[in-house]
């Protein structure tokens, strides 16, 4: 037990959980102006934490099962479905249909899909991308036509922005290939509390109210549809208390449809046909045989070593997974744990990782089918040469991407869920799921209760580039989970919400229990930084849309209150832009199971940041 105690102790004695004492400061002086408390109107989230003290509660432990998802009734619904007889897969998506209610801001049946399962029978690792295509029958040249002259981008809200929703056959793939339970049992509980309602959490009340508020302030840029999203979500005008009884009878008539036909429901049948219907007369090139054709794709789970036999393992583009295992490569080159966590040296090494790796995410993720990404992004001779690049006293100017031998915004308002579930066998699942950008591009179809995606506003206009829109391609995408190994042996899930946070998130994690010693709770509640700016894959390769001065070379590095004011000081004279963030919000959502390999045991942990449990029997 020896291992598994390590991950439910505390373990902050050399590395403390914010910084260490001697930085630590009891009346630090004042934030940024405009990043005071004054100014940060949503106060739920992060909060301030103690600077430099040791503190977090407990991680949970359990010997049957586990679940750690963004809110504590779907947790629940994961657990029954274990009680059941049901397998981790089972589990996962009954999990997943409750939080496209429960948390529509972050995800829905919509959006799409990427999941790492771990089979204990076969002991291998599988992983499957249910990310949706863009219309067979549109080109990049009438899409621009659609667009208008003028147009740099496609816009957040609308019919343009919105990629077909892969979430619903992803969970007949996965369920064809490891479910025990009928759907029909999976769904049951979703179906129910949609149609009987449930109090509605404090995060996402918070969520939902700048969720309004962002439509809104659209509206008077975009001419799209709002009318039946306001029904479905706010249709006394304003968003959902917390503790408000919310009911959506119409995702609950969808997904029983859905339960009892299957998964050619949703691409084939009546709710397909009131799809394509809304979207085509929204301004949409899609068909009905565009949804018939769609299918998720199982895929290679890629791995990088990290240290001490810890491996981080992510799912390749066009998935963005492959950027923390680039930041993996880069900061293996340098022992972090010589410094105490929360020094100016920790954040300079992880920022400038960060901003090296994001320039090759920027110019090779793309949609394999069109532009593969090179293997040697990988290797352990392009870490170390991108490594060199790293001065250690200063933040470098301007970075561009590497060449390692081959011929949109990430940051920002990606809300995502993220869910981790494990069973009495071993099976374990890392699954995250998505709309986009807040709840989506806004649309909803009459009777149907979900938003629509709006991923496609992630591909590039430029035809040269590898992410450029073209018919049937599958967009780059932000949303990644993540698997990390021991020795070989499986080990933990785990995954943290929020656009470009993501890869800078599992590499923090890491990093925390790797070098720190930190338990599962700990590694997620400790003060995070996320670095915001530089090269996007939506830019043009060259040209002025491409060309980026030093400030936004340089991009802003953001880090959460418990970082000592004497390390933002130190980062400021080292060159970074650094601001404090005070509302936790940039910063992700955070869970993880860990399974002890002689045990059995279970240790799961929730993100302090979201509503969320982790709980297990």
């Amino acid at each position: 037990m020896r291992k598994i105690s390590s991950f439910l102790a505390s373990g902050i004695a050399a590395g403390a959980l914010i910084a260490s004492p001697a930085l630590a400061q009891d009346d630090p002086p004042p934030l940024n102006p405009a990043d005071t408390a004054e100014n940060a109107t949503q106060g739920i989230g992060a909060g301030a934490r103690p600077v430099g003290a040791d503190w977090s509660r407990s991680p949970v432990a359990a010997p049957h099962g586990m679940a750690a998802t963004a809110h504590p009734l779907a947790t629940q619904i994961a657990l029954d479905i274990l009680k059941a007889g049901g397998s981790a897969v089972d589990a996962a998506i009954a999990a997943n249909a409750a939080l496209g209610l429960m948390e529509p801001t972050g995800n829905g049946i919509g959006g799409d899909l990427f999941a790492i399962i771990y089979d204990p029978k076969t002991d291998k690792l599988y992983g499957i991308n249910g990310s949706g295509r863009s219309p067979s029958g549109q080109t990049l040249d009438q899409l621009k036509e659609k667009l208008g002259p003028d147009a740099t981008a496609i816009p957040p809200v609308g019919p343009l922005p919105i990629t077909i929703p892969g979430t619903v056959d992803a969970w007949f793939d996965m369920h064809d290939r490891f479910g025990k339970l009928p759907m029909t049992e999976i769904l049951a509980p979703a179906i129910t509390y949609a149609r009987d309602g449930h109090p509605v959490a404090p995060v996402i009340a918070m969520y939902l109210d700048r969720s309004l508020a962002a439509y809104e302030a659209r509206l008077k840029r975009f001419d799209f549809d709002f009318d039946n999203a306001r029904a479905t979500w706010f249709a006394d005008g304003d968003a959902p208390e917390p503790g408000e009884m919310f009911k959506n009878p119409d995702l609950a008539n969808t997904l029983e449809r859905i339960a009892r036909n299957g998964r050619d429901e949703y691409y084939e049948g009546e709710t397909a046909r009131i799809i394509v219907d809304y979207l085509r007369e929204q301004g949409s090139a899609f068909t009905l045989a565009d949804f018939a054709n769609h299918d998720s794709e199982w895929v290679d789970v890629s791995c990088v070593a990290y240290r001490k036999g810890y491996e981080l393992c992510e799912l390749p583009p066009n998935s963005q997974g492959f950027a923390a295992l680039q930041m993996v490569n880069i900061l293996k080159n340098v022992d972090l744990s010589q410094w105490e966590r929360g020094s100016p040296q920790v954040i300079h090494y992880i920022t400038e990782a960060k901003r090296l790796a994001f320039e090759d995410v920027a110019r090779f993720y793309a949609d394999p089918d069109f532009a593969a990404a090179p293997q040697a992004l990988l290797s352990d001779a392009y870490g170390r040469e991108r490594f060199a690049l790293i001065d250690p006293e200063r933040a470098t100017p301007a970075f561009g991407p590497g060449d390692p031998e081959v011929e949109p915004k990430l940051e920002g308002e990606g809300d995502t869920t993220y869910l981790t579930v494990a069973d009495k066998d071993g099976m374990m699942v890392s699954l995250i799921q998505s709309n986009y950008r807040g709840m989506g591009g806004g649309l909803v179809a009459p009777g149907l209760g979900f938003m629509f995606q709006d991923r496609g506003e992630l591909f590039s206009l430029d035809p040269e580039h590898p992410n450029a829109y073209a018919p049937s391609k599958r967009p780059f995408h932000t949303i990644i989970p993540a698997f990390v190994k021991k020795d070989g042996k499986p080990f933990m899930t785990l995954g943290l919400m929020g656009g470009g946070m993501q890869p800078q998130g599992h590499v923090q994690i890491l990093i925390n229990l790797v070098d720190y010693g930190m338990n599962l709770q700990e590694a997620g509640d400790a003060a995070r930084l996320m670095h915001d700016g530089g090269r996007q894959p939506t830019d043009a390769l060259a040209g002025s849309a491409a060309d980026t001065v030093d400030i936004d070379n340089l991009g802003v590095l953001m880090v959460e209150p418990g970082i000592p004011i004497a390390t933002v000081e130190a980062l400021r004279a080292m060159g970074h832009n650094v601001e404090v963030e005070t509302t936790g919000i940039p910063f992700g959502g955070y869970q993880a199971i860990a399974r002890d390999a002689e045990s059995g045991v279970y240790v799961g942990a929730t993100e302090m940041r979201k509503d969320g449990q982790a709980s297990g029997y």
